[in-house]
């Protein structure tokens, strides 16, 4: 079955993905972490695409982002990637590829998944033992949002503007919104679409975003339509 092309609109939060081949490390020491974050925010900058979150993973990193134009999205994770293996290489002394094939991602509709989605993507240190709270992991976006860092690469959303009236307040808010944590429904339901490429909202954000592409931007029904019954 042929791979759906990926969608990307301007203006709309994506969610995305990208994996190490086989799952192997992508990353050796912090220098490494540093450049690729680095890499990102000069490449954001150029293509114009929003940066609201991100976590990097030992063998996978997520962002979400906005795109401001069609092609900003792929011509920044195209840029960033070929810059980051050949310095990956290099350092490693290895050749070939490093990532587990194309970038994974999927639109989020911005009231009801994105500041899901930016929770989801600052517990996943959590989630994967690395660290008991989010704060103390220094490769995430939790650390900008809670008043820790100062991250040049990040772009708040307004969802995060609108958490307070002071950066205190805002910082205190997104902080026991990390900790409340997201439920598992919504962990499935954000992990599944951007590895399927659906779109993540109500009935209402896919049919809106239906008409704006010729792609399809959620899971067929399987099976034959449903028949009317004759009265």
């Amino acid at each position: 079955m042929a791979r759906l092309p990926r969608l990307t609109l301007p203006g709309v939060p994506h969610h995305v993905i990208q994996r190490g081949n086989n799952r192997q490390p992508i990353f050796a020491c912090a220098a490494d972490h540093t450049l690729l974050l680095g890499l990102l925010a000069d490449n954001a900058k150029k293509f114009d695409v929003l940066v609201h979150a991100y976590v990097l993973m030992d063998n996978h990193f997520h962002l979400l982002v906005t795109p401001q134009t069609q092609d900003g999205l792929p011509q920044m994770m195209q840029a960033v990637g070929r810059s980051y293996v050949r310095y990956f290489n290099d350092n490693q002394g290895r050749s070939g590829t490093l990532w587990e094939g194309r970038y994974k991602s999927t639109l989020v509709q911005t009231e009801r998944y994105l500041l899901a989605c930016m929770a989801y993507i600052d517990l996943n240190p959590v989630r994967a033992g690395l660290v008991v709270d989010p704060r103390d992991y220094p490769w995430s976006s939790y650390g900008h949002y809670t008043g820790v860092r100062n991250d040049k690469l990040l772009t708040p959303h307004p969802l995060w503007w609108a958490l307070g009236n002071t950066p205190f307040a805002r910082e205190v808010a997104y902080a026991d919104l990390v900790h409340t944590g997201i439920t598992l429904e919504q962990q499935q339901r954000l992990t599944q679409s951007v590895l399927r490429g659906w779109a993540l909202g109500d009935a209402d954000f896919v049919a809106d975003l239906q008409k704006r592409t010729e792609r399809r931007v959620s899971k067929a029904v399987a099976g034959r339509p449903v028949s009317t019954p004759k009265p």
